[in-house]
């Protein structure tokens, strides 16, 4: 499974079409993170990043908001999100989703 997670100072950004970064972390079966790597994202317009995370390998992208469009592009794109997640450190993020524990609020995105 590859968790995609847009990244500002090191942390969950807050607006996710205009990150600095993007991590990738890796994990197996029995949900251990297997490795993570880092990446710029290509400018932000209307349909690039949902393309962009899929030929990455996306299966999973932790957020704290994203607007409905873009939302509805990574679905079609096979990609489940998870919005509403707190500033944190990418890896904690990951194995706070594979536990169970990532307490997630609300949609702070309203494009």
């Amino acid at each position: 499974m590859r968790y995609a997670i847009p990244l500002a100072a090191g942390k969950l950004a807050l607006h996710f079409g205009h990150c600095q970064e993007f991590a990738f972390v890796d994990t197996n079966e029995a949900g251990e993170i297997t490795g993570s790597s880092r990446a710029v994202p290509p400018s932000h317009e209307p349909g690039v990043l949902p393309r962009w995370l899929s030929e990455n390998g996306a299966d999973f992208i932790i957020a704290s908001g994203m607007g409905g469009r873009a939302l509805n592009l990574f679905q079609q794109n096979g990609i489940k999100v998870v919005i509403g997640s707190p500033v944190d450190d990418p890896d904690a993020l990951v194995r706070s989703h594979i536990d169970g524990t990532l307490e997630t609020g609300a949609n702070i995105c309203s494009e």
